[in-house]
């Protein structure tokens, strides 16, 4: 049987076939996509189709959004993705939607050590609930409960939480950010989008100063991208300053979604900003703000902590989903 897997973001849209082999699920073709540039996601799929024949069994898409009754409207794209349409335009008799942060906790399965960067060892007993955190284009969430056998993950929207400040720095972020968005939710600074408005929040009221020229390429350009490489290197003491707040509020939130969950099992996190920061990561702000919880310091020091390091993990887990779940 072969199975249609997807990881439908509001940058890209990766794409995948898997094929069982004697026993085995090997990936025959493997594709990503501007999500941006379409329309709606059948054009995409049947693009990816057109040039292959085998016969498609089962579907999963793992999309940025809220799933309600095999339908749902992504939260960064304009788009309407409804399982009942893909199974019929496309025609394959199974196909389902779940939330790509699910997908994501689904992939969690299929990971070899080597695809986690452990950044807290935690107990080495660690058993119970998990939870996945992930800041890309947009900040996803997920639980996977454990029923004292298997992990069970559920998708939440987490992200979309107010953002709680925990010092005046962060008391004036709120108020900078709320002058310009109104609702502050914690994806509005742990995002590709929400890198530059640290950014513009640390320019705009001079916490670091800005050459001039600088300003105008970030705003022109790839900002996240450029942020990240400016700062990393030292160029700039600004992009410095918004990478390092970044790293600490989401280190505070892998906490907060850890307490909510009650993940003494460990949390995971995901997205692709992570992997892209780890020589910060790995310094330890992250990791002091995630234990920073009072009387709960203890109890958040002795859960695992791990970077997934796959991106290809949401991908893995609408396969694993396809092929186990369906």
């Amino acid at each position: 049987m072969a199975y249609l897997a997807g990881d439908i973001g509001g940058t890209k849209t990766h794409l995948a076939l898997y094929k069982e082999e004697r026993g085995k699920v090997i990936c025959v073709k493997e594709e990503k996509f501007p999500s941006q540039k379409y329309p709606n996601l059948r054009l995409i799929v049947k693009e990816f189709l057109k040039e292959t024949n085998e016969k498609i069994g089962k579907a999963c898409f793992g999309i940025a959004g809220p799933v309600k009754k095999g339908k749902s409207q992504a939260t960064n794209l304009p788009w309407l993705v409804e399982s009942d349409v893909l199974s019929k335009d496309l025609h394959i008799s199974k196909v389902s939607l779940i939330n790509d942060l699910e997908a994501n906790a689904y992939g969690l399965n299929l990971l070899q050590p080597e695809e986690l960067y452990v950044l807290n060892r935690g107990d080495i007993d660690a058993e119970g609930n998990k939870a996945l955190v992930s800041a890309g284009t947009g900040l996803g969430e997920a639980g996977i409960f454990f029923d004292g056998r298997k992990d069970h993950p559920f998708a939440c929207e987490g992200g979309h939480a107010d953002f709680a400040p925990r010092n005046d720095t962060e008391d004036a972020l709120l108020r900078f950010l709320r002058k310009k968005l109104g609702h502050v939710s914690y994806e509005r600074i742990l995002s590709g989008p929400g890198l530059y408005n640290l950014y513009q929040f640390v320019v705009e009221t001079k916490i670091e100063e800005e050459k001039e020229e600088t300003l105008k390429e970030i705003a022109a350009g790839d900002s996240p991208r450029l942020i990240s490489e400016k700062g990393l290197s030292g160029e700039s003491r600004a992009c410095r300053k918004a990478l390092e707040l970044f790293i600490t509020i989401y280190g505070s939130e892998a906490g907060n979604v850890a307490l909510k969950m009650l993940a003494l099992g460990g949390v995971y996190i995901g997205g692709g900003i992570a992997p892209k920061l780890l020589s910060m990561i790995k310094r330890g702000d992250f990791l002091d703000s995630f234990k920073r919880k009072g009387r709960f310091s203890d109890l958040l020091g002795g859960i695992p902590v791990k970077v997934v390091l796959n991106d290809k993990t949401a991908l893995l887990g609408a396969m694993y989903y396809a092929k186990h779940v369906m």
